[in-house]
């Protein structure tokens, strides 16, 4: 999964398709899902998570808080890029 931001808020009329029906949908740019997408299709499970004890310096926790709903799911992002940056060394 590529990592982009999915926090952004929708620019989406959630009330206004909540009330549409199904037919009123346009799903005509919708390519329909045949036996040739699943034939190469792969599913992929999200990897779990384990809980851990973590000291960080208070400012740098302060930080990652401010930046809102999310912070663990960011530090753990940080951490990745850098485990990635120091493999490739």
């Amino acid at each position: 999964m590529k990592e982009n931001n999915t926090k952004r808020k929708s620019g989406t009329d959630w009330k206004r398709l909540e009330r549409m029906t199904d037919e009123e949908i346009d799903v005509s740019d919708i390519p329909p899902l045949d036996e040739a997408f699943f034939k190469n299709a792969t599913l992929r499970m999200p990897t779990s998570k384990k809980a851990v004890s973590l000291r960080l310096d208070s400012d740098l926790l302060d930080w990652f808080r401010e930046q809102g709903k999310g912070y663990q799911t960011k530090i753990n992002a940080v951490l990745r890029v850098y485990m990635r940056a120091m493999k490739a060394h």
